[in-house]
């Protein structure tokens, strides 16, 4: 039996895997509750054994250690399979997850933003907001998909109009170097709500990505629609440069359960608009697919389709 978890900044997915693609006993824990994912996945068997556990992480993977970015938690690979008496263990970037499953979603998984056709052996881009900012590539390799980990996400945030550029020198008053990360995640919204509301000398009591997007749903808060009208368009700005990066002719793809609780406060025109906005390469990108998945597993999809080496 093969253990398969998705663990982000804030929240730990993990399942039992029946075969490929298909999974029981889903649990949901809070990262927080637990000192580390040895205690957390000890919690979750409760006594049972599992032959093997795919861990897909939201953090780089270099080594032994692993030290999430988002969050305190800190392991070693071998002291974790050795705790929890596991055979094989493979720790993987959540986003390597995410680009695993980028082939075995159905069409109805998949919601076109704007034109652009897919070519199938052609290198794709993954990407999602939440707690941080993910991104992996997928290429295609001897007709075999290979997903290569990206923190591209960290790359420093570029503004595109003078809005944001004031919003750039708040963060930095604040942060010093500013990501797109900063900007374009759950926690960036809050960031970048409050800096606009402080901009105009205001200021903004705000803990929680759930407010800023209860606010602008209701009306009730010009920064926070602001922020997420920004936050659409940055993000289309970023998966542009992505997708010239890689000429991502197999598409871009937009992953994470904050686009899909974000529902239509997420701007896909502004997204698509400032997706093409690129100067003379306009035209190529126009011929990119931008998708969003509307699948808010795919993490544990890839992981679960993950292949050990023989």
């Amino acid at each position: 039996m093969r253990l398969i978890a998705d663990i982000g900044g804030t929240y730990a997915r993990l399942a039992l895997q029946e075969e490929p693609g298909r999974w029981h006993e889903l649990r949901v824990l809070e990262v927080a509750a637990f000192s580390g994912p040895s205690e957390a996945i000890d919690s979750y068997l409760a006594g049972r054994r599992v032959g093997e556990a795919v861990l897909a992480v939201a953090t780089p993977v270099e080594g032994d250690l692993v030290r999430f970015t988002n969050s305190s938690w800190t392991f070693s690979q071998r002291a974790l399979a050795s705790e929890l008496g596991i055979g094989r263990l493979a720790v993987i970037n959540d986003f390597v997850a995410h680009a695993l499953a980028i082939p075995h979603l159905a069409a109805a998984d998949l919601e076109p933003i704007g034109a652009g056709k897919r070519i199938a052996t052609g290198p794709a881009v993954v990407l999602g907001p939440g707690t941080g900012l993910g991104c992996a590539f997928l290429l295609q390799l001897d007709g075999q998909p290979h997903p290569v980990a990206s923190e591209a996400g960290h790359m420093s945030f570029a503004p595109a109009d003078e809005e944001e550029c004031r919003l750039l020198s708040a963060l930095a008053r604040e942060h010093g170097h500013v990501s797109f990360e900063r900007v374009l995640s759950g926690p960036g919204l809050v960031q970048s709500a409050r800096a606009l509301a402080a901009l105009a000398g205001q200021r903004l009591e705000l803990q929680h990505p759930a407010q800023v997007i209860e606010r602008a749903r209701l009306g009730r808060c010009l920064y926070c629609e602001t922020a997420l009208r920004m936050f659409s368009a940055a993000l289309g700005g970023f998966a542009g440069d992505l997708a010239l990066a890689v000429l991502a002719r197999g598409g871009v793809f937009l992953v994470g359960a904050l686009l899909e609780h974000l529902g239509d406060l997420f701007d896909r025109d502004r997204f698509r608009a400032r997706f093409l906005a690129k100067g003379r390469l306009g035209p190529l990108l126009q011929e990119m697919a931008t998708v969003r998945v509307r699948r808010s597993d795919t993490g544990l999809l890839g992981a679960s389709h993950f292949a050990f080496a023989p």
